[in-house]
């Protein structure tokens, strides 16, 4: 047999590929991750996940914004917050999830190294470090997790500090008075309604009509008029035509003949697969036009069987949560040990203000399908806890199957919505009824009881199970009819 000198090399060590890696040490592997950067966690840790929801929580708490239904929109937590305000409590947040992520490798045994890896054979990868030097490393299996980059056109004049991307935009100088964002994705969405709780001023555009598509419409109606109301101006269906640094300024033109000024814009239009230094030619594989891999989703081989591709770089969810799960089950597969499958349904999490969390079909879903479905609601304002915490916005929505009686989707906006959808995957997974919400007790109060709400809202306009349909008395004045008998013989 041929000696190779890992048994797994990861590229990558986002979500899926410190997952994998620590898969492969627990099961006494050798296993190798590769990163561009000197500090282990992918954009995931440093410019993405982790940073985007640690600014969301600082926001929310300087700003006061939770407590201003009690003491007035002007009420704040500090009056003056800077950039290095939102800075400080990111760069501690981002140290500790840095130290635990090498504690981890430590703890299993996994190697590192730094630098630029690219393929060189089908089984060997040559890794360049920002010294100069390089090295080439052999394994038996590998694993794509390189990731995703900003996309970044040529017509944006892009300049680091008042025309920016995602990833630069966590190191902006100072908070600008006024922010437009172009494009109304997760990551658009989620800083711009960040921002308008900071009182900026921010303009958000989208050429296409509508947005997060994948959403509830219910869901997004209701988000749509928060934000509006919380001050983000939402410009859809009006696509850029020209932007232009005007030094003091950012000027866009729209294709509507409209123009939008700020004093800092945020381009989130969209990412791409970090796979292009990679000589992908070499092992025989290719991208889509947005460099992408396709894989075997069971599995998440690629058209190389023993290389596989997790996480952002593969496309749709791409989410944290679910690069989790697909970097051990890739790892498991690619070292031929039996595991668990994914669960079927899976949370979306937006952390927008408010936050939005989703679970299972939508609405518009069931109707393509021809399901018959019933709807249950609940709104915070009407739990006691959502009163409690003043809470004048926020609702979650129940999709019922008429025909089992199953839950088939939970769609939730307001305070709490990515922890709260749990519950609803848990019983969608085990392929719970409405029953379940109607028959159980919830704790009092909590926001937790909106699902209890909903379930009775939905129970009381289904048709009544047989085993609870109450017999029907006879009318006054009216004898029951015998029962006929026959005679024994």
């Amino acid at each position: 047999m041929t000696e190779f000198d890992y048994d797994l090399v990861i590229i990558g060590s986002g979500p899926s590929g410190r997952t994998a890696a620590i898969q492969a040490g627990k099961l006494k592997r050798k296993v190798l991750v590769i990163d561009r950067q000197d500090r282990l966690g992918g954009v995931s840790v440093h410019t993405g996940t982790v940073p985007s929801k640690t600014l969301r929580e600082t926001v929310l708490n300087l700003s006061g914004w939770r407590e201003r239904s009690f003491y007035g929109r002007s009420y704040r937590v500090k009056d003056q917050i800077g950039a290095e305000d939102l800075k400080a409590r990111l760069h501690m947040t981002l140290d500790h999830e840095v130290d635990v992520l090498e504690h981890q490798f430590n703890r299993n045994h996994v190697d590192w190294l730094p630098g630029l890896a690219k393929f060189v054979g089908p089984n060997e990868v040559e890794v360049a470090t920002e010294a100069g030097d390089t090295s080439r490393v052999t394994g038996k299996n590998f694993l794509i997790a390189t990731g995703t980059r900003t996309y970044r056109p040529d017509t944006v004049p892009f300049n680091g500090k008042t025309i920016v991307d995602g990833d630069e935009f966590i190191e902006m100088a100072e908070i600008p008075r006024s922010l437009i964002v172009v494009g109304a994705g997760v990551i658009g969405v989620e800083y711009a309604t960040m921002f308008s709780t900071l009182d900026v001023r921010v303009t958000l555009i989208e050429p296409r009509d509508t947005f997060l598509d994948f959403i509830d419409t219910t869901l997004i109606q209701e988000f749509t008029h928060q934000i509006r109301e919380n001050g983000v101006d939402l410009r859809l269906g009006a696509a850029i035509e020209k932007v232009e640094d005007a030094g003091s300024h950012v000027e866009v033109t729209l294709d509507n003949g409209r123009h939008v000024r700020g004093e800092m814009l945020l381009f989130a239009a969209g990412r791409m697969g970090n796979t292009g230094g990679l000589n992908l030619k070499a092992v025989g594989l290719e991208t889509d036009h947005r460099g992408r891999l396709s894989v075997e989703r069971k599995t998440y081989q690629t058209a190389v069987p023993h290389i596989y591709a997790t996480g952002d770089v593969i496309g749709h969810p791409s989410l944290a949560s679910t690069s989790l799960q697909q970097g051990r089950v890739a790892a498991c597969h690619a070292l031929e040990t039996p595991t668990l499958p994914e669960s079927p349904w899976y949370p979306y999490g937006i952390y927008s203000v408010p936050e939005m969390s989703t679970c299972g079909m939508s609405e518009e879903e069931l109707q393509e399908r021809g399901i018959p479905y019933e709807v249950g609601v609940a709104r915070f304002r009407e739990t006691s806890r959502g009163h409690i915490m003043g809470l004048e916005h926020g609702m979650l929505k129940m999709l019922i199957s008429l025909k089992t009686r199953r839950v088939l989707g939970v769609q939730i906006v307001g305070e709490g919505a990515t922890e709260l959808i749990h519950i609803g995957q848990a019983v969608m997974n085990l392929q719970g009824t409405v029953d379940y919400f109607v028959q159980n007790t919830f704790n009092y109060p909590t926001l937790a009881e909106a699902y209890k709400i909903a379930g009775l809202d939905a129970f009381n306009r289904m048709p009544i199970p047989e085993e609870f349909k109450v017999p029907k008395e006879p009318k006054a004045g009216k004898k029951p009819a015998a029962k006929s008998t026959k005679a024994s013989k």
